[in-house]
Formats: structure tokens, C-alpha cells, sequence
């Protein structure tokens, strides 16, 4: 369903509107258009904390985009963002400048105690005003988890909050902020994360923290237009919304998609596959023959899997005094379940292929909860602890993780009650909904190959919604 608001607040009349309303004014966000798009374009503003880790790595990154970097300088606290690499440029923070930046980059792993914190402040204070329209901020850190002194964790969990609360101060211009947290010694794993975050591939992910950490697999070189080449999917609920959109794009990037939906959506789904070159497989998720005939039809077809993505899902709403068992049931056989008994046919035969990836749908209904979802919620919190437990467990390489998408624009979406759906969509920092096609691009990020420490997280695409954390 089309965003009428979206559209009259960004012509003249609509805008002067809002402004003498005091109502919100979403910018249009900028996505992904073609396969050979640069990751980044424009100018880029580069920064370090003394003593990072990461900033030759992000100075090598961006160096190998079209962009022009420029990196902090004039600053005693950020002398070290020089290390950015000879191609970056020097920019005094204290000096007046015309330059829009299309994103701000920071290394941020050099904060050891809350004195450092001060480098933020020098780096962001003069620039923030600076960043233009659909623009991208990240900051890379340590995980804190790995911090060996209190302070040191403190100042780097502190990264958190700051992140978060620039998101809501940019969102108005379209503009996200996002955190990498990287276990020691994994800045070589850094790529595939940093072209994610600054590209518009991730326009409705915002005030999200995604954690890298250490692998057995070696990340390699991939093909950045079709990173996917030769690599096999399995993608179930591909027959419509955001399922179609998951199929579309992971078929885009070079992978061979088995879409798999209910019997009653077999129409529907062939033309989809049909469209992007991918196979058809119809069964009911939740019978109990149907993870050894998944595992039996990949086996026969494809020899093994590379990529599963556990998209179908159900809601049964209704308060719990009034929910009916089977309402109840079908939630979690669907939504959570499922899921658990198809990854363990996959594994135990043993069909999940090296450096293989699953990704699970959970939802912000599984985080904060929501009126009337008590089933959903249930389930989609169940997925988060899934996928938590499932990090630890796998091996080869596979890594597991969780999209939680907020309000996306499908057909669910524009069944709800008109006051429902414009509270949805503007109660997050972009002020408008997500499109299927978000929810997509971060699970093809998961699915990168060179995403090797991407492991066990789940992030939510929903730009930054005000519900939950």
C-alpha cells in the first residue's frame, strides 16, 4: 500500500503544512538500484580515538570506493585517524567547510576509559550538522564483552546509547546510525558489515549494534555484484511480500532459490520462481513428514544447501482469555517450531554445506511484545533464543542470525485500521514504514559469504522504531 502521507509532505504544499502543523516531515529513503551501484558515493568523513584498531582497515575499504575520504584532523584526541591511508585526505574539524558528507565513519575501539569518551564529542560535535540527506554514520568498537577492564567496557558499551541517540537526531533527514562491535583481532572481517551499513542497501536499519566475532572460516573475496554465485537457498513463505522480496534479491546476488510455500500458494509461487530461475517446493511446514521431505528434495536436487532462510510465518491474534488452543498452536508450530525440526533434518544428514548460513524472521512484536500477540510474540522471542543457542553449537563455519523487522509495507499491513497503520509507521526515527525489499537486503548481508563473524545476532529492521529497545 502506497505511503499517501509520505508523498504529500514531500511536495510544496504538503510541506509547508506539516512545518505550521508540527508534524513530522519523512524524507524519501535511498535504496539499492542497481547490481553495479557503488556501495558509497560522495564525500566521506573518516575519523579515529587514538589507539583504534580498525582505522586503517575502514581507511582501506572506503579508500576502494568512489568516494572522496577525508580524514579528521587539528584534534589531539584524534590524531590517529591519519592511519585512514595516504588516498584520504586531510580535513581540519575547527575550519569552515561547504562539504555535505554521505557518511561519517569512526573508530571508536581506542576508548579504554570514559575520559576517552571526549574523542565522540570532537569528532561527531563539528560534523553531525554536516551530514547530508539519506546519509549513514557507523562506528566501529570493541565488544564489550571482550574488555578486560571494567572502564574499558563501560566506555565501550557506552557506544551503544551514543549510537542510538544519533539515529533519532538524523532520522529526521533520512540519515541512520549504526554500531559494529568487533571481538579482538577480527578488523580483516570488517568488509562486508561496512559496505552494508554505509550503502543504501540497509536505508531502514537504524540504532542497531551487530557484533563481529572470530571465525574458523577465512573470510574470501567474493564477487561484489553477485557475491551469491553458485551458492544454493532454500527461502520458505516465497510466495508473497516480504518472502518474494527474499527471493528476488538473494536471486539477484547470484544464488540458485528454492521457494517453498503452502500447497494453497503453488500459483503464486511458481510465478515467482519462474521469474528469478529458482525451484518450486510445496508442502505444509508444520506436518511432521515435512523437514525429511525438504532434506530429501534438496538432497536429490541440489546435493546440499548453502543458505537457509526461515521466513514463513503466521500471526493468530487475539487477547490470550479469548485465544483459542488452535490459534495458539499454529503460532508457535509455524513461527518457531518448524523452523528448529527443518534445520536439524539439514543438519543431521549433513546437507548444510561449509561456511553455510541460516537466517530466522523474528519480529519486534518478539521483543517488546504487542497487544493481542501473545502467541506471536511468544514465538518470535523463541526465535531470538534459537538462533542465541544455535551460534554456539554450529560448526563449519555456518553462522546463524535474526532479522526482526518493525512495520513493513505489505499486504498485512494494509489490512489494519488506518490510526493503527500511521502510528506504525511513524513511531520510529524515520517517520515511515519499511519496504519488503529492507527486510531482504539485511538477510542477504547475513548471507554473504564474507559475513564469516556475523554470528548469532539479530537485528532489527524497522528504522529504529520507539517500540522496545
Amino acid at each position: 500500500m502506497s505511503d499517501l502521507y509520505l508523498k504529500f509532505v514531500n511536495t510544496p504544499v504538503g510541506k509547508t503544512a506539516a512545518q505550521s502543523l508540527g508534524l513530522p516531515s519523512p524524507i524519501p529513503l535511498k535504496r539499492w538500484q542497481r547490481a553495479d551501484q557503488p556501495f558509497l558515493e560522495g564525500d566521506v568523513l573518516v575519523g579515529a580515538a587514538n589507539g583504534g584498531k580498525a582505522i586503517a582497515g575502514l581507511g582501506a575499504i572506503l579508500n576502494a570506493s568512489p568516494a572522496r575520504v577525508f580524514h579528521a584532523s587539528g584534534a589531539e584526541r584524534l590524531e590517529d585517524s591519519a592511519k585512514a591511508g595516504n588516498k584520504a585526505k586531510p580535513l581540519a574539524l575547527d575550519g569552515e567547510t561547504d562539504t555535505r558528507f554521505s557518511a561519517l565513519v569512526f573508530d571508536a575501539s581506542g576508548i579504554k576509559d570514559t575520559a576517552d569518551l571526549r574523542a565522540l564529542y570532537d569528532f561527531f560535535h563539528p560534523s553531525i550538522r554536516k551530514l547530508g540527506r539519506n546519509g549513514r554514520v557507523l562506528i566501529v568498537g570493541q565488544d564489550p564483552a571482550s574488555c578486560r577492564t571494567a572502564p574499558y567496557a563501560a566506555s565501550q558499551r557506552a557506544l551503544e546509547g551514543f549510537t542510538r541517540a544519533i539515529g533519532k537526531e538524523i532520522g529526521k533527514k533520512g540519515a541512520t546510525a549504526n554500531l559494529l562491535w568487533l571481538a579482538p583481532n577480527t578488523e580483516q572481517q570488517l568488509e562486508s558489515s561496512v559496505r552494508f551499513f554505509l550503502s543504501p542497501r540497509s536505508a531502514y536499519v537504524s540504532g542497531q549494534v551487530a557484533r563481529i566475532g572470530k571465525s574458523t572460516v577465512t573470510a574470501s573475496a567474493t564477487n561484489p555484484v553477485a557475491p551469491l554465485t553458485g551458492k544454493v537457498a532454500l527461502v520458505t513463505g516465497a510466495s508473497r511480500g516480504i518472502g518474494e522480496s527474499i527471493a528476488d534479491t538473494l536471486a539477484r546476488d547470484g544464488a540458485t532459490v528454492i521457494g517453498l510455500d503452502i500447497p494453497a500458494a503453488q500459483e503464486e509461487l511458481q510465478k515467482v520462481v519462474s521469474r528469478i530461475g529458482g525451484k518450486a517446493l510445496t508442502c505444509d511446514i508444520t506436518d511432521s513428514q515435512a523437514p525429511a521431505m525438504i532434506a530429501g528434495f534438496i538432497q536429490e536436487t541440489f546435493g546440499g544447501i548453502d543458505l537457509v532462510v526461515h521466513n514463513a510465518g503466521i500471526t493468530r491474534d487475539k487477547t490470550l482469555g479469548k485465544m483459542p488452543e488452535h490459534f495458539w498452536d499454529m503460532a508457535i508450530a509455524v513461527n518457531l517450531t518448524a523452523e528448529e525440526l527443518i534445520d536439524e533434518a539439514l543438519l543431521k544428514q549433513d546437507l548444510l554445506r561449509e561456511n553455510g548460513r541460516i537466517v530466522c524472521v523474528s519480529s519486534i512484536s518478539g521483543i517488546a511484545g504487542n497487544f493481542g500477540q501473545t502467541n506471536y510474540a511468544c514465538a518470535k522471542s523463541g526465535v531470538i533464543g534459537y538462533v542465541e543457542a544455535m551460534a554456539k553449537q554450529l560448526k563449519k563455519g555456518i553462522t546463524i542470525n535474526a532479522v526482526a523487522p518493525g512495520f513493513i509495507e505489505t499486504q498485512m499491513t494494509a489490512a489494519m485500521p488506518l490510526t493503527i497503520r500511521e502510528a506504525g509507521r511513524r513511531m520510529n526515527s524515520l517517520s515511515q514504514g519499511g519496504l519488503p525489499v529492507d527486510v531482504a537486503e539485511a538477510i542477504a548481508w547475513f548471507c554473504n559469504p564474507a559475513s564469516v563473524g556475523v554470528n548469532g545476532n539479530v537485528v532489527r529492521v524497522c528504522g529504529q522504531s520507539l517500540i522496545g529497545r
